[in-house]
Parts: C-alpha cells; sequence; structure tokens
C-alpha cells in the first residue's frame, strides 16, 4: 500500500502501524508495506471479524483498545486536532507560504514516537478504524502530510506546507502563475486587515491603498512631459534636414524648428529666418540648390537613423520596434527581463527622437506605449506590494498603457479603450478606471506643456464645418474595403520580409541593415513632395479643410481644371510606395511604431478618393446623386475621406475597431462622422479577418514564438481531440521520486536537463502524484541548503514527501518548495476544456492523472504550438522519447510529437529553437 501522500482522516488512521509494526530502517522510504509477520495488537484482540466493519461503535471501540495499549499515550499533554490554531494578529505578518526560505530548515526535529501517539489520538477523536485484509492487518506507513511538532504553528500538524510552495520569483522567459500571484496578494491583504486596529491601523490600510495611485499619477506626469520632449525634438531634428533657423540680431534660434522659427507669418515664402542648406552654401541655381538639398536630405536621414540604430544595439536591445507585441506578451503572464527598465526607457525615447525625425516610414505612437509602461515599472519599484507581486504589476502595466496612447493622438478615452481592446490580458473594473485617471493626467500634462503653441494635444488635430450627404456612402464603402485589403496584404508582406530579413547576413548586421533601409527610403522621398514632409506634419495637411490652411504647400487645394489628375496619381503613388517602405521599416531594430504610417497610407488614398468625388460633383452639379447638395456650400470635403481612410487602414492593420472609432472621433471632435466612421472599420475588419485571422501585433508574437494565449481566442481553432493525444506521457518525462535523492543527484540532475520543472510522484512503480517542484525553486533550496549557516554537504539525503524518521539536522526537507496542489485533469478531458483553463487561468502547466496516478504533463507553450498549428521539427527528440505519437489536427496543423521534451514547455532554453529574445 502506498504511503506518497495522503489527506484527510485516513491518513490519520495509517500512522497507527508506525508506532506498533513497522521498521524504523526505512525511515526515509517514501513507498513500502508492513510485513505481514509484523501484527497490530488489534489482530490480537480479537475485534477482526468482518461483520462489524461498517459498526462505527465497533470501530471506536477498536480505536479505544489501541490506545490502551499505547505505552506512549502518557506522554501527550494536549489534545492534538487538524484544526490550524489561531495566532496573535502581528502588523508585519507575512503569508506562510511566503516565509523564508531557510525557515524550515530550522525546524525542532520531530520525535517519531510522538508523532505516532499523536496520530493514534487522531484516530480515536475521530473514531477511526484501521483497515483490514482478510484475517490479519497489514497497516501501511506514515503519510507525507502528518504531524509534526514543532511546526509552524507549534502543534504536531506540519500540513502547513500543503499548498502553491514557496517561489523565489521567476527566471526570464518564463510564464508567471498568476493564481499563485493572487493567492498571495489576498493574504497579504487579509493580514494586513486583521492588523490595522485604531487609527494607525487605518492610516496603514490607506497608504497600501494609495500606492498603485502615486505610481499611476507618477506615470502620467512621466508621459506628458516625454510626449512633449520627444514631440519637440523630432520636429527639429526633421526639420534640420531641411535647413535651419538663422541666430542673430533680428533672428531666431538655432534650436527653433520651423514653424517656430517662421512663427505668425501666414506663408513660408514670407520666412527670412528659416535658412535652407542651399541658401547657407549660396547655391543660386535651382537645379543645383534642389541637388544640395537632396543631398543633405538622404545624409540626416541616414545619420539620424544609424545612431538610433546604434543606441539601441549598444545599451538597449529592447528598446527596438514598436513594443507593443512584447508588452501584450507581458500582460499575458511572460516575463521578460529588462525590457521595460532605466535603460530600455531613456533609449527608447531618444532613439524615437532619431527614427521619427530620419524620415523613415514609422511612427512614434506605438512605441510611446511602451515609453508608458517603462515609466510605470521603473516608479513601481521603490513600492514592494506593486514590483514584487507580478499579477498587480500587470494591472499596472495595463493602465499605464492607456496613457501613451493618451499622448499619442490626446485621446485619453480611446486609450483606455486601446488598453483594454488592444493589450490587456486581464482588465477589471478597477483596472479601467485605473486606466482612466492615467490617461487623463498625461493628457492634462501634454496639454500643459502644449508643445506646439496651438492648444493641440498632436499635430493633425482638426475640425470639420460640415457633413456628410448620402451619396458618400458608397465611397465610404470603398475606403473600408481598401483599408481591410491593405491590412491583409501589408501583414503578409511584412512578415514575409521579416522571415526572409531572418535567413541573410542582414540578421547579422542589424546597424548596416538600417543604414541601407534609411538611404533608400530618402532616395524615394525627397522628389515626392508628399513623401518629403514628416509624417504628422502630411497627415494633419491630408485631413484639414481647404479653408482652413493658410498655406497650401502640398497643392492639395488647388484641383480645378488639369490639376486634379496630377494631384491624385502623386497621392496614390505616394501611397504605394509608403506601403512598401512601411512594410520594410516594421521590423528593423529601431524604435518603430506602424499606427502612424498605417494612418499616412490611408489618408494619402482616401485624400486621393476625396479629390475624385469633389471634382465629379464640380463637374455635374445637377446629377441626381448631388441633389442634396447646398448651392453655395462646398458639397464634398475631401478631407473627411482621408480621415475615414486612416481609420480604415488602421483597423486592417490591427483588427481594432471601437477604440479606434473613438480616437478617430476624438482627432476630430466631429459627431456627425462617427457612422461612417464605424462602417468603414467594421467593413474593413470583415475584409482583413477574411485575408488572415491576425492582426500585425499578433502576427509578430507568432513570429517571435512567445507564448501567448489570448483569452479571446474562439475555441473553434481547437482540435476536437482528447488532451491525452497532446500531452507528454510520464515515459518521457523527467521525474522526480519522493525519496532516493542526494543534494549532489539532484544538482547533476539541473545540469543535465534544461526542463523549467519536475514532476513530483511516490516512487516509479505506481506514480502516484505527489505534486511539482519548478527547476528555480529546486535550485535555490539547494543552494540554500549548502551555504551557511547549514552547509550540508552534497551528500546530504533529500526527500520530497513527509519521513516521520528523517533528522532535520542531517537531511533536507524539500517540500515547502513543492507545489503540492497543482491543477490536475483526467487524461481523458477534451482539449478545449484544457485550452479553456490556460487562457481563463493563466497557468503554466497542467498534470494528467488517473486515480491519482500521473500519466502526463501540458505546458503553455504545447499548447501554443497546437493553437498556431506549428510543427516541432527542430526541437530535439526528448530522452526516452519513442518518437511515435505524432498527431495532426484539420486545416494541416501538427498538434505536437509526443516524445518530444519539456524543454517545448516553459521555454526551455535548448528547445532547439531561436530564443525570443534573439528577435524571433
Amino acid at each position: 500500500m502506498s504511503g506518497s501522500s495522503s489527506s484527510g482522516l485516513g491518513g490519520a488512521g495509517q500512522l497507527l502501524g508506525q508506532q506498533l509494526g513497522e521498521s524504523s530502517n526505512s525511515s526515509t522510504s517514501g513507498h513500502r508495506q508492513t510485513p505481514a509477520k509484523h501484527r497490530s495488537p488489534l489482530d490480537d484482540g480479537g475485534i477482526g471479524d468482518d461483520d462489524d466493519d461498517d459498526d462505527p461503535v465497533a470501530q471506536h471501540a477498536r480505536a479505544q483498545t489501541l490506545l490502551s495499549s499505547d505505552p506512549l499515550e502518557g506522554e501527550l499533554r494536549n489534545s492534538i486536532s487538524f484544526k490550524r490554531k489561531q495566532r496573535p494578529a502581528s502588523g508585519l505578518a507575512i503569508p506562510r507560504f511566503l516565509s523564508s526560505p531557510l525557515s524550515s530548515s530550522r525546524q525542532v526535529s520531530p520525535s517519531p514516537r510522538t508523532s505516532a501517539a499523536g496520530a493514534g489520538m487522531q484516530a480515536h477523536d475521530l473514531g477511526l478504524g484501521a483497515p483490514r485484509s482478510g484475517g490479519s492487518r497489514s497497516i501501511s506507513p506514515a503519510p507525507n502530510r502528518s504531524s509534526n511538532v514543532g511546526g509552524k504553528d507549534g502543534g504536531p500538524s506540519d500540513w502547513y506546507v500543503e499548498g502553491p510552495g514557496r517561489r523565489v520569483g521567476y527566471d526570464d522567459m518564463t510564464a508567471i502563475d498568476w493564481i499563485f500571484e493572487y493567492t498571495k496578494e489576498r493574504q497579504r491583504l487579509s493580514v494586513l486587515r486583521s492588523s490595522a486596529t485604531g487609527l494607525l491601523g487605518q492610516l496603514q490600510q490607506l497608504l497600501d491603498a494609495s500606492q498603485v495611485w502615486w505610481v499611476l499619477i507618477g506615470t502620467g506626469l512621466a508621459v506628458g512631459v516625454l510626449a512633449a520632449s520627444i514631440d519637440v525634438a523630432s520636429d527639429w531634428l526633421g526639420d534640420l534636414k531641411m535647413g535651419y533657423c538663422r541666430s542673430g540680431q533680428g533672428g531666431g534660434k538655432f534650436y527653433l524648428n520651423k514653424a517656430f522659427c517662421c512663427w505668425g507669418l501666414e506663408e513660408w515664402s514670407q520666412c527670412q529666418d528659416w535658412t535652407p542648406w542651399s541658401a547657407a552654401l549660396h547655391v543660386g541655381s535651382k537645379s543645383g540648390a534642389f541637388l544640395v538639398q537632396y543631398i543633405f536630405f538622404v545624409l540626416y536621414s541616414i545619420l539620424f537613423a544609424a545612431c538610433a540604430s546604434i543606441l539601441v544595439q549598444t545599451y538597449a536591445i529592447y528598446a527596438k520596434h514598436s513594443g507593443i507585441p512584447e508588452i501584450k506578451t507581458v500582460l499575458g503572464g511572460f516575463v521578460i527581463r529588462r525590457f521595460m527598465g532605466t535603460w530600455t526607457l531613456v533609449i527608447k525615447s531618444l532613439g524615437l527622437c532619431l527614427a521619427v525625425a530620419s524620415g523613415l516610414w514609422l511612427g512614434k505612437e506605438g512605441p510611446l506605449v511602451h515609453v508608458a509602461c517603462c515609466c510605470a515599472n521603473v516608479l513601481m519599484k521603490p513600492f514592494d506590494t506593486l514590483s514584487k507581486n507580478e499579477a498587480r504589476k500587470r494591472e499596472v502595466l495595463s493602465a499605464a498603457a492607456a496613457s501613451g496612447i493618451s499622448v499619442a493622438f490626446g485621446s485619453p478615452i480611446g486609450g483606455v479603450l486601446f488598453s483594454l481592446e488592444q493589450l490587456s490580458y486581464y482588465f477589471p473594473d478597477k483596472t479601467m478606471w485605473q486606466s482612466f485617471v492615467c490617461a487623463m493626467v498625461a493628457a492634462v500634462t501634454l496639454q500643459a506643456f502644449n508643445p506646439f503653441r496651438t492648444g493641440k494635444l498632436v499635430l493633425y488635430q482638426v475640425t470639420y464645418s460640415s457633413g456628410w450627404h448620402g451619396f458618400e456612402m458608397v465611397p465610404f464603402l470603398i475606403l473600408g474595403i481598401t483599408g481591410g485589403l491593405y491590412g491583409g496584404l501589408f501583414i503578409r508582406l511584412n512578415m514575409k520580409i521579416a522571415e526572409w530579413r531572418k535567413s541573410t547576413w542582414l540578421s547579422k548586421s542589424p546597424v548596416v541593415e538600417v543604414v541601407l533601409v534609411a538611404l533608400i527610403t530618402a532616395l524615394i522621398n525627397y522628389p515626392n513632395v508628399f513623401m518629403r514632409a514628416q509624417s504628422s506634419e502630411l497627415v494633419y495637411s491630408l485631413f484639414a479643410e481647404c479653408s482652413a490652411v493658410p498655406d497650401d504647400q502640398f497643392g492639395l487645394c488647388k484641383t480645378s481644371g488639369g490639376g486634379v489628375a496630377g494631384t491624385v496619381l502623386q497621392l496614390l503613388a505616394a501611397a504605394v510606395l509608403g506601403f512598401f517602405l512601411a512594410s520594410i521599416t516594421f521590423g528593423l531594430e529601431i524604435p518603430a511604431g506602424i499606427i502612424l504610417p498605417s494612418m499616412a497610407i490611408g489618408a494619402l488614398y482616401g485624400r486621393a478618393l476625396g479629390v475624385v468625388v469633389e471634382a465629379w460633383q464640380r463637374a455635374h452639379p445637377a446629377a441626381i446623386f448631388f441633389a442634396g447638395c447646398e448651392p453655395d456650400k462646398a458639397c464634398v470635403t475631401p478631407g473627411t475621406y482621408a480621415i475615414i481612410g486612416a481609420a480604415s487602414a488602421l483597423s486592417g492593420v490591427t483588427r481594432l475597431t471601437v477604440s479606434i472609432v473613438v480616437i478617430t472621433f476624438e482627432l476630430t471632435g466631429a459627431l456627425t462622422y462617427v457612422l461612417p466612421i464605424m462602417i468603414a472599420v467594421m467593413v474593413s475588419k470583415w475584409v482583413g479577418d477574411g485575408l488572415g485571422r491576425r492582426g500585425i501585433y499578433e502576427s509578430w508574437i507568432h513570429h517571435k514564438e512567445y507564448p501567448f494565449l489570448d483569452n479571446r481566442d474562439e475555441a473553434v481553432s481547437v482540435p476536437d481531440v482528447p488532451a491525452a493525444q497532446l500531452m507528454t506521457r510520464i515515459e518521457d518525462l523527467v521525474v522526480l521520486t519522493a525519496t532516493g535523492h542526494t543534494i549532489e543527484t539532484l544538482l547533476e540532475l539541473l545540469a543535465t536537463q534544461p526542463h523549467r520543472g519536475f514532476p513530483v510522484i511516490a516512487d516509479t512503480r505506481d506514480a502516484l502524484l505527489l505534486g511539482y517542484i519548478s527547476r528555480t525553486e529546486l535550485a535555490y533550496a539547494l543552494d540554500a541548503a549548502m551555504s551557511p549557516p547549514r552547509s550540508l554537504p552534497r551528500e546530504t539525503e533529500t526527500f520530497l514527501a513527509h519521513q516521520a524518521l528523517a533528522d532535520p539536522r542531517t537531511t533536507l526537507d524539500l517540500r515547502p518548495w513543492v507545489d503540492q496542489t497543482p491543477l490536475t485533469l483526467s487524461g481523458r478531458s477534451s482539449l478545449q476544456l484544457t485550452v479553456g483553463l490556460f487562457q481563463k487561468l493563466g497557468l503554466r502547466y497542467v498534470l494528467f492523472c488517473e486515480r491519482g496516478l500521473l500519466q502526463g504533463l501540458l505546458t503553455k507553450k504545447d499548447v501554443w504550438y497546437v493553437l498556431n498549428g506549428r510543427a516541432e521539427d527542430e526541437a530535439g527528440p526528448r530522452s526516452g522519447g519513442d518518437g511515435d505519437g505524432d498527431v495532426r489536427a484539420g486545416r494541416g496543423g501538427v498538434l505536437r510529437e509526443e516524445g518530444t521534451g519539456e524543454e517545448r514547455g516553459l521555454l526551455g532554453d535548448n528547445d532547439g529553437s531561436e530564443s525570443p529574445q534573439s528577435g524571433r
């Protein structure tokens, strides 16, 4: 009969055999049976008739008989029960399973005799009868979780070790345990409330509750300041490619951009202080001036892009890209060290100024979300209740992400909805309120700095004075379809380029790649007047009404006569070229977003369609379509087509809906255009989903192989197969038995096996599941045991289940580090149920058992590979695997090969695939 793991009342009865008949030679054995010749006093007492097995009176009599013959009964002074003793509340108390890692090694050594006697008293109090088999009685040894004098509670019960186990933190590139983190937080709050007595206790609770608000308000202030600084710096550097502001008597200052240098003038031609590089070099000819401006434009573009890439490669590799795929993965329960550190914040902000000024087809809106999360992460560090709880930390990061979009578009409500719709994995009501406060503070701070001196939060905020007509619904639908097509094609092309980039020498020379792309982009941008300008200036000019533009530098309002065709062709050419350049640029190792380039491309083809419709209406004002137009007012506003095209393009790329509509509405302030925008966004998403179910950020998560399981995914993509066909079977797992190990053998196991954790079983014969121990906790416990003050030798015996006769001074008890309550399922459970648990509960692993016996294991990354249909050809086989059991799901996806190793689970380092940190 197994004695590996037992709980409840049956375990107390099993302890009786230890004091009466079992040999003390097997004190550390996790699986043994009492020999048949060792008979208990009950057998000799004649109370062994099978007829009274179910008689509670007889059971009580048997227990009384045993206790009366127990020579150790008199040693017990206090009654023993399983009820946990209550200690006086302490304001600084901590949860029991979060106590000092070395506390278990300092426990008083339990007396085997006292433990057995205590168990006998429990059997007496509960009226438990000893189990019998035939005419002789063979009683099993003590269970793993029995009495332990000198335990945590000062009483004989040592069941405090049952639970999720202690934790020492998470390794880089590992998943967090959501259930453990929230349990830890509930216990902390419970202790805090129980110790809150009087005015001082109430003040302590108030200070604890206010910590998150101080962090969020500080984050909003910091994000507002950084956004204003990035706007001013990027505008000045961008204008520096074309010229500079001349200093001197009556002139401006060199640190002013073109807009501030010519402040107050209606036309650029009237500005005398702004000096182009051709004028500075005294080049008189028109062709010579064009060539000089061209050269300076290209050189500055390359310089800015190269500096941004060098900063990223030298100081903070995680400052590259937009950061939104990684933030989404982190909020989903994944740990990426240094992704939101101080150096990342500094380099992301500086690199963003340089990258935007280089003229590459990228934007700062997406990276501002990363900047906001970095600010929140840095400000959380002084508050241990936030920074040391991964679940609470993610709630704060969800709120901080809203402030990034708030300052990027001047849209606080849109930022909250963006965080809810795109980023957050877990978004309760309190997080929405926190997001709103953080976004509001950031917007107010940016408004106070007023970086553009126009009262606008962003440069391309516009207003419209006219409405729309019924006949325009057809062009709006065309824009929605075009936006969906653009999004689907852009994602496919961008992913193809990303895959190609990995297989070439460019992946090993990212700075060279950035320089080449910057050179090509600058050579293409300058000849086209629309592509030459900064993206924010271009978007503003495309959005604006002609009546609100005093100086039409792009010629968008000069569309009478033969100018229509030229303007339309130039707009479409800029949109097509921008499409290809943005596809190449998004993925370079510099700070780069895709939101503003998508809006610019959508605004370009939207404005082109608006110009065509406007010219058509002017040419045929009496047509039946235009019957609703007023004769003395402009019937068609091309700027509205631009903003609807921008919204449709952004929706096609990101697959967002509600947040884009709200952001667009807050940009324009035109309530009358909400309905056309909603229709265009809806059509765009439908068309985009028809070309591919993933948005651009989900595609990059898939490309980098981050184990992100979206809890909003539909279950139709999960294969309808039992989980047993997907799990890694016990024959292919590396497991730990309850006994039979030393510190040296466990260290050798950690050195030779790359797995992130190990199931714990009673023995290899029946594989009774006792729990699960993580690699991190096991390594920490072994290191702590070999360090002072214990300094145990490497030959020290270890055990992971209760051993009543073990001397804690000469052995190592690893039970406090074992998760003895892992989530288990039957192997016959459906894969859909299993995937649902991973998605909804944020699990790291699930163990499959049948009547307590371990059958297999399924990890978070296993599920990720199943859902994404990714074959595991590049993964090395697990030791002991037979390679059989290749299961294929419908739609051509290989689910997994059952003989492969757990390195696929919890992101082992030696899984044969490139790690996410390397840029995949």
